[in-house]
């Protein structure tokens, strides 16, 4: 891999003015993001124990309560008894581009904050803040402590509290080793919106990042965390106490099963991942934030340039029984019709088809321009899947093996599933495959997974995680049909807002099977569905579509998605509420797409301001009372005010 030069490279966009003072008498310490709005403020002091505690409020109200910082370790205690010694404050700007998330051009401006402890022992830490116009993000800075050059941090005591307002919008993180094959935590789980913080979580243990808040008529907040990499674990909320709120938790011992140690460790000096609370007094700026990737780096320099792209994916709808020769040939003619750049081969491959045959179908697929995605399995000992091809991906050996096969047949991209939980040795999985993959010019997209976070930025060749209860989902249980709208309605608010979501969308069947004839019955409308593709945001997206909707599915839909994108310039937030509707513009160069989308069973009229189509003439597409598809044309008036009715479970999108 190509390091040499590179990070520093990349810092040079990186604007940094420093400015040091011991730190204040009372023990405490301010600091505003750019405009003023959000203020964070550090206590530690000798009256209250010694214990670092921080809030933080936008416009003056608050936001994050009275809430507990710091963390235990074999190094030595960072909870309580510390000495706040000494405190910086910087200023950071930076410009960077980054084609595969929710816009393209990103410019960070934030304050810095650096406050530095001493525990009673003589021990070193200190925590780094950055604060933005609506982020604020967080991280723990340990020093190498005399001959001590490494850390194994036994417990997180960073929490968010709320005040008494607050309503939550959650979903759980499940039992370990539960589901198929024993493959959970794969987040999952069904969200619950607008509940009391009094609820405990389904499972008893706690929930999944992101975390979304609402705190009464003062705002919102949406908690999560980047920059985990091989040197950390993936963490999650645990359950609400009324003391302290919601406190960082690492992975149950029991995932992986049972392999591995909950606590991560990592070499000095060293930092934890950043934790991040995006916040405002509307939803806006929770939609549009850019924080997870703002405040991470690339972690190496790409050996390809990696193309987004469609995709068509025969396992959907027609299941197992579809990966043999003749159908995955029937799907690559489909994603050749459509125009796409993808299609994906999923599990059993190499049983159902061999590696020969494979071969040729590679092949072929590169005759009609399309690109085939090879579907693995992570494997190991932390599950029972026995989906092939297995134990591949787990171990260095057979995973270069297997790299190099793959570059042999210049495949371009891989789906890897069924991973083992949140353990450090779990994101060093990841990494260790990404990077193999980037040494071998091939893309990986990811499935019955953790939560990204920031890897778009941090791993080049990174395409995007399920880690959602994604659409094989309505395929299986009609009552996850029955909740699609309210679903996809929370999405943009919460589990897209920090990280790519390959969902799989777009259903033009009616009937969730390969004749169209059986199996669960889809309740949205066309228009719904085709909206989700704009909605869903991932650089590479294996849509739901099925050859038969060439002949059966409405021709101004199937038009419309042989040209829809997948990469995005710019997200703007119109308007919505978790799980009721939402209207999201999307900008690809200078192609504006609108989408509206409706969860209710009951008609809404909304007014939508559209600056950016004002005075123009556009594209509709809506629902007819019959829930049929219409397209018109709508001239928009000069206010960018348009007036849309929406059917129930129904969308409209201008173009």
């Amino acid at each position: 891999m190509r390091h040499t030069g590179y990070l520093a490279a990349l810092m040079l966009g990186a604007v940094v003015q420093t400015a040091s003072a011991a730190a204040p008498a009372n023990g405490s310490a301010s600091i505003s993001g750019p405009d003023g709005r959000v203020r964070l403020t550090l206590t530690c002091a000798k009256s209250n124990g010694g214990v670092p505690t921080y809030t933080v409020t936008y416009d003056g109200k608050t936001i994050i309560a009275p809430s507990q910082l710091g963390f235990t370790s074999n190094i030595g205690d960072f909870e309580k008894g510390l000495s706040f010694t000494n405190v910086s404050t910087d200023k950071v700007s930076e410009h960077y581009t980054l084609s595969h998330i929710k816009k393209s051009e990103i410019d960070f401006n934030a304050n810095k904050m650096v406050c530095d402890f001493t525990a009673a022992d003589g021990a070193k830490m200190s925590i780094e803040f950055l604060v933005a116009d609506n982020d604020v993000a967080f991280r723990y800075c340990i020093p190498k402590q005399n001959d001590r050059g490494s850390i194994r941090i036994m417990d997180e005591k960073t929490s968010f509290a709320f005040p008494e307002a607050t309503t939550t919008f959650l979903t759980p993180q499940s039992d370990a080793m539960i589901g198929w094959k024993r493959t959970k935590p794969s987040y999952e789980e069904e969200y619950v919106l607008d509940a009391p913080m009094t609820a405990k979580s389904q499972y008893g243990h706690g929930y999944t990042f992101p975390a979304l808040f609402r705190i009464g008529e003062d705002g919102w907040a949406l908690v999560s965390e980047t920059g985990v990499d091989s040197k950390y674990c993936g963490s999650r909320l645990g359950d609400y106490s009324a003391a302290s709120g919601y406190k960082v938790e690492f992975p149950m011992a029991e995932e992986n099963n049972g392999n591995g140690t909950p606590e991560p460790a990592f070499a000095l000096p060293g930092n934890t991942p950043w934790r991040t609370i995006t916040l405002g007094a509307t939803l806006k700026p929770i939609v549009e934030t850019t924080i997870t990737w703002d405040v991470v780096k690339p972690l190496y320099e790409p050996s390809a340039e990696y193309k987004p792209g469609r995709g068509t994916w025969s396992w959907i709808l027609w299941q197992d029984n579809s990966i043999n020769y003749n159908d995955i040939k029937t799907y690559i003619d489909f994603a050749a019709e459509m125009g796409y750049e993808y299609t994906l081969i999923d599990n059993w491959w190499d049983n159902n088809i061999g590696r020969a045959k494979m071969e040729e179908l590679i092949r072929y697929a590169k005759s009609r321009g399309v690109e085939p995605v090879i579907w693995y399995s992570s494997s190991g000992y932390w599950n029972d899947i026995e989906q092939g091809p297995i134990n591949r991906m787990d171990s260095p050996i057979a995973r270069r093996a297997e790299m190099d096969w793959l570059k042999r047949n210049d495949v371009k991209g891989i789906k890897v599933d069924f991973w083992g939980g949140d353990k450090q040795e779990t994101m060093r999985l990841y990494e260790q495959i990404f990077t193999d993959a980037d040494d071998h010019g091939i893309s990986v997209v990811v499935h019955g997974c953790t939560l990204p976070r920031g890897w778009e930025r941090m791993y080049p060749n990174y395409f995007g995680s399920e880690a959602v209860l994604a659409s094989e989902n309505l395929v299986f249980n009609q009552h996850f049909c029955d909740e699609e709208a309210v679903n996809a309605t929370t999405h943009p608010f919460i589990r897209n807002a920090v990280g790519c979501m390959e969902f799989g969308p777009v259903f033009l069947n009616k009937r969730l099977n390969k004749g169209n004839d059986g199996g669960t019955v889809r309740k949205t409308t066309d228009v719904f569905e085709v909206a989700t593709a704009i909605l869903f945001q991932n650089p590479v997206q294996m849509f739901a579509l099925a050859p038969n909707n060439l002949q059966d599915a409405p021709a101004i839909m199937m038009d419309f998605m042989k040209e829809v994108p997948t990469t995005w310039d710019e997200t703007l937030f119109i308007d919505g509420y978790p799980g009721k509707y939402v209207v999201l513009a999307r900008r690809h160069g200078t192609q504006w797409y609108v989408m509206a989308l409706n969860a209710d069973k009951k008609e809404r009229k909304i007014e939508a301001e559209l600056p950016m189509l004002a005075g123009k003439s556009v594209t509709l597409y809506n629902d007819k009372k019959d829930r049929t598809p219409v397209m018109s044309t709508l001239k928009v008036p000069a206010s960018g005010k348009v007036k849309l009715t929406l059917q129930p479970e129904g969308a409209a999108i201008l173009k």
